[in-house]
């Protein structure tokens, strides 16, 4: 299934993604009450987990077919929200792409490298994102996120992808220059609308093995990151058991997982071209859609 966020004056809402279009649960339930409770908002999908999933297919069998119905909703029509809209903790693993780290002349790491982010860089799909006026080196990182479906502690390798809800894309904007002006990353990373998720969030059936999808970054159309998430050094299952030992994770975390190769922080530096004012940027993930975000100036 793909879940949808839909902004809906001001707050949010929750859609699903099928084949004859985006399909507002809300204004479904209006017009057609169900038998059975169903969550009304991604956040409780994903608390819900396979029960609630399966509820919602279910419902939705139950729609009327035909194009002209009050509930279905054309892609051009909406306005995106986060696909998960209030994660308990956003957690970032950086360096995780073997040639990314090669690029920027990185040790390979020996563990993952943890930090985090905030919920106000969350925005969604064809938000416009304002380049910050504390920043000239604005960069794009195409990103897997893993979206944690179960309480999760002490969970072993084995069992770690058992806990994941699902998948998503995400842009993991980088102010390069307040990044590396200290060892701590958070400042370059933290900006506002710095981490654009989704569109969609796919529930990891639909997925299958996440260490074998393709990444693409096109920047104005020119592609600049292309790889796949085979050349993670820390795998998924590994980074959900490794993150499980030290923190409880809970239903609606999400995990950036690292980068691969192609930023723009990687290029000799007669090359780097950072984001600016104009800019579009769409980061595409095997499976989970095409994420677009265009940037503007900061007002």
């Amino acid at each position: 299934m793909k879940l949808v966020t839909l902004t809906k004056e001001g707050r949010y809402a929750l859609g699903v993604h099928t084949e004859a279009g985006i399909i507002d649960i809300e204004q479904a339930l209006e017009l057609y009450p169900p038998h059975t409770r169903i969550s009304t908002n991604v956040m409780e999908v994903i608390e819900g987990g396979a029960f609630a999933v399966q509820a919602l297919e279910d419902y939705i069998k139950t729609l009327p077919k035909g194009d002209n119905q009050a509930f279905k909703l054309e892609e051009s029509a909406i306005q995106w929200g986060p696909c998960v809209t209030h994660p308990n903790k956003i957690i970032c693993v950086g360096l995780n792409y073997r040639k990314h780290a090669e690029e920027t002349n990185a040790k390979i790491p020996e563990y993952p490298i943890l930090f985090n982010k905030f919920n106000n860089t969350l925005t969604g799909h064809l938000h416009d994102i304002a380049v910050p006026k504390v920043t000239n080196k604005l960069d794009y990182e195409a990103e897997l996120v893993i979206v944690i479906g179960k309480e999760a502690k002490y969970v072993s390798k084995e069992d770690a992808l058992s806990y994941v809800f699902g998948y998503s894309n995400v842009n993991d904007l980088s102010a390069r220059d307040l990044q590396l002006r200290t060892q701590q990353w958070l400042l370059g990373k933290s900006c506002d609308d710095f981490s654009p998720l989704g569109p969609y969030l796919v529930t990891a059936d639909e997925v299958g093995n996440p260490n074998d999808l393709s990444v693409k970054t096109t920047v104005n159309g020119e592609v600049r990151q292309s790889s796949n998430t085979s050349d993670m050094i820390f795998h998924c299952d590994e980074i959900v058991s490794y993150i499980s030992q030290h923190m409880t994770l809970v239903p609606g975390d999400i995990i950036l997982t690292g980068t691969p190769e192609g930023v723009v922080l990687g290029l000799p530096v007669e090359k780097q071209v950072y984001l600016k004012p104009g800019d579009e940027v769409t980061i595409e993930i095997e499976k989970l859609g095409a994420l677009t975000n265009r940037f503007v100036e900061e007002r």
